[in-house]
């Protein structure tokens, strides 16, 4: 896939272009007791509570890509004074990793915020989800757990609630990126992903494609490079498309010249675009 996800992102932006490991400013914390079941805490100078943002990476569902893609981000946004939970959950290629686990682990990340010691320095009514590629996909349905149906065994019951989402270069729509997708393994992983055989003849998707729960009821923007070939802007377009006509918020801007790896790059143009548009969600 793509020169082993563009060699992890150019090593997460050479470490976030800054020097050192930048773990080393965040607190890993687990959520539960298999080895991908944390996040990692990044929490502002300021002392007082802070809005928050979840992040969640991509790399096609696939346990070879971690959080660490998404640390040059989270670097950047608690550098503006927000707090950052950057979540790791388990992937295909793993113990637990695919149906249902892989939903019910972003699920138990989310509702961790809840709970977590650092809590009086979190402002949980302001809170946004952004997600890459099949990061984007799962911040989605994170936000859309509300209208899964209750005989689904990813049902919880009164999920955090998010002020908005943004998804980079999101997979939003399983079955249009299932038929028609560039990448990510195509059918054979989402099929993988979403336990299409083990569950037929039942719909894989009632449960896990954030258009098949529309309408989610939250702010959504939409982000699409108009270079990036992994998900190309017209799935952004699609997705947001069925979310306009199903009656929710969804913005979609499409980064001229960006790729798939440009919108997680807190040096491009499109981060530059996108960061005041995030904070901005905050703020409600």
């Amino acid at each position: 896939m793509t020169g082993r996800l563009r060699a992890r992102v150019a090593a997460a932006l050479s470490i976030a272009a800054v020097g050192g490991n930048p773990a080393a400013a965040a607190e890993r914390i687990a959520y539960g007791p298999a080895p991908s079941q944390f996040g990692e805490l990044w929490l502002p100078a300021a002392n007082g509570p802070a809005p928050v943002v979840i992040l969640v990476h991509g790399g096609c569902w696939q346990a070879a890509y971690g959080l660490d893609l998404m640390n040059p981000l989270a670097q950047d946004l608690s550098g503006q004074g927000v707090a950052v939970w950057n979540i790791e959950y388990r992937r295909l290629g793993e113990p637990g990793g695919g149906y249902p686990g892989t939903f019910l682990d972003v699920g138990e990340a989310v509702d961790a915020l809840r709970r977590l010691t650092q809590r009086p320095r979190l402002d949980l009514a302001r809170l946004v989800a952004i997600g890459h590629s099949a990061g984007g996909h799962l911040a989605l349905w994170a936000a859309a757990r509300h209208r899964l149906p209750q005989d689904s065994p990813l049902f919880m019951r009164e999920p955090l609630p998010f002020g908005g989402v943004v998804t980079l270069a999101g997979i939003d729509d399983l079955a249009t990126y299932r038929a028609n997708g560039p990448a990510c393994g195509g059918a054979a992983t989402i099929d993988g992903l979403t336990g299409a055989r083990a569950r037929a003849p039942a719909d894989p998707l009632i449960d896990t494609s954030p258009a098949a729960l529309l309408p989610i009821g939250k702010r959504q923007i939409i982000v699409s490079g108009t270079e990036d070939g992994i998900v190309p802007a017209r799935f952004g377009r699609g997705y947001a498309a069925l979310a306009t006509a199903a009656g929710d918020r969804a913005e979609v801007i499409e980064a001229p010249g960006a790729d798939h790896f440009a919108l997680i790059d807190p040096a491009s143009s499109a981060w530059a675009t996108l960061r005041p548009k995030i904070l901005e969600m905050l703020r409600r």
